[in-house]
């Protein structure tokens, strides 16, 4: 039972999550003004450089599922309370 498991864990990390026909939309500038945090401090945090959390406010960049998860974690809320995905038209 372990291995089967350890092998789905192994799988799951290969994945790669793109959102194609989409735009990725945050909250991240707003959460970070109600937590006192600077982009360096949040930067800090979840292990990125500040010009990382620059690009993802400024939607220049979609962070992969577990950059997402780990800065959803440092404002206690769920993936889709920072990240809005929203379908192009």
């Amino acid at each position: 039972m372990f291995t089967i498991l350890s092998k789905v864990k192994y799988t799951l990390r290969k994945v790669s999550f793109t959102l194609e026909g989409g735009v990725m939309k945050n909250n991240i500038r707003l959460l970070r003004g109600q937590f006192d945090l600077t982009q360096e401090q949040l930067a800090e945090k979840v292990k990125v450089s500040r010009q990382s959390i620059i690009a993802i406010e400024n939607e220049k960049y979609k962070p992969s599922l577990e950059l997402a998860y780990k800065i959803s974690k440092v404002f206690q809320l769920p993936i889709e309370k920072v990240f809005i995905f929203e379908m192009e038209e």
